[in-house]
């Protein structure tokens, strides 16, 4: 199938091992490079828009896009924003309406999508973005394909613990101030805080201490700080019970409209499951969404337990034509007169 031979393509692009196409990347000019080829070959009008981001219209409905994102992190998956690229010109070709849209610098805050929104130019009445699961729910319920209810809300921040330093081998244990100890035992009143709301995620993924000696006690650490929850209110309840203020935080989004009952229709007319889930990374179709356009998601079953930006991200040939396929038929649902 086609757009598997240009997954292959997109992912010799960089070296190995994985995908090695981060933002701002030769690497990543040379595979929007080759997306461009690919839709002048399906007799698209190609442009760039002054933000770098590449599209491919149809004279047909092109205010409606489909598309997803070329950059990776470093070491990534074979089909994290790459399947959305091969599929939607797939799509746009079969239906012969559309347009594909690349967006740049996905991996390191949307750049791309949002610079398009914060410019106040044209957005499209509809966006539909094809993307593997990135997790393992699909797989846990033995189904191809999710149509995603949004983007859950997110808030990152920092603590830092104080305590003081001493000789690993002459304090006593009993008069220690172990900034490190507070530390963890903190991180696991965390973990206890998102378990018990249904949804909820959080996670401490760094973590630095003073003076960082192994025979010194620390006497000062700092953690970061991930928290996510599919709505404001579960977010909420996630930073009350954690007792931190976010030094930032991003909303959630819902996606609601025509372009979601599409994706439903499409799955429904194939005799497939009829499986809903939030994502819990951020894509651009959320920024588009956050910006008013009728915007959707579908996701792929992903296997190998779920993992994603890893060289053992993996779905199957199957499930990719599948969701292809429903793309299409989607992207048709939302262009016919």
């Amino acid at each position: 199938m086609r757009p598997l031979e240009r997954l292959d393509e997109l992912y010799a692009i960089g070296g190995g091992p994985g995908a090695n196409r981060p933002h701002p990347s030769a690497a990543e000019d040379e595979a929007h490079e080759l997306a461009s080829a690919w839709l002048a070959d399906a007799g698209l009008e190609v442009e760039v828009d002054r933000h770098g981001n590449l599209l491919g219209r149809s004279r047909q409905a092109a205010d409606v896009w489909a598309g997803s994102h070329l950059d990776s992190v470093p070491q990534g998956g074979r089909f994290d924003g790459a399947l959305g690229v091969v599929a939607a010109i797939e799509a746009v070709e079969r239906v012969g309406a559309g347009t594909v849209v690349v967006f740049r610098g996905e991996e390191v805050g949307c750049i791309g999508s949002k610079a398009l929104v914060a410019a106040g130019g044209a957005l499209p009445t509809a966006f539909l973005e094809l993307h593997v699961e990135q997790g393992p729910v699909l797989a846990a319920r033995d189904v191809p394909l999710g149509v995603v209810t949004g983007i859950v809300g997110y808030a990152r921040g920092e603590i830092v613990f104080e305590g003081k330093a001493g000789h690993a081998g002459t304090t006593p244990m009993d008069v220690r101030d172990d900034a490190l100890v507070a530390a963890a035992s903190r991180i696991l009143e965390i973990r206890e805080a998102a378990s018990a709301i249904p949804g909820a995620v959080a996670t401490v993924g760094r973590l630095e201490l003073e003076p960082g000696g192994s025979n010194v006690i620390p006497s000062r650490v700092w953690i970061s700080l991930d928290l996510r929850a599919p709505d404001a209110e579960r977010l909420d309840a996630l930073l009350d019970a954690i007792g931190c203020d976010p030094g930032s935080r991003t909303e959630p989004v819902r996606f609601s409209g025509s372009a979601r009952e599409a994706l439903r229709d499409a799955v429904d007319a194939r005799g497939l499951p009829e499986v809903e889930l939030p994502s819990g990374a951020g894509h651009d179709a959320g920024i588009l969404a956050s910006a008013g356009v009728d915007a959707a998601m579908l996701f792929v079953r992903s296997l190998n337990d779920g993992v994603s930006n890893s060289p053992d991200e993996l779905s199957s040939d199957d499930d990719v034509a599948l969701g292809v396929d429903v793309l299409a038929d989607a992207l048709e649902r939302l262009t016919s007169p």
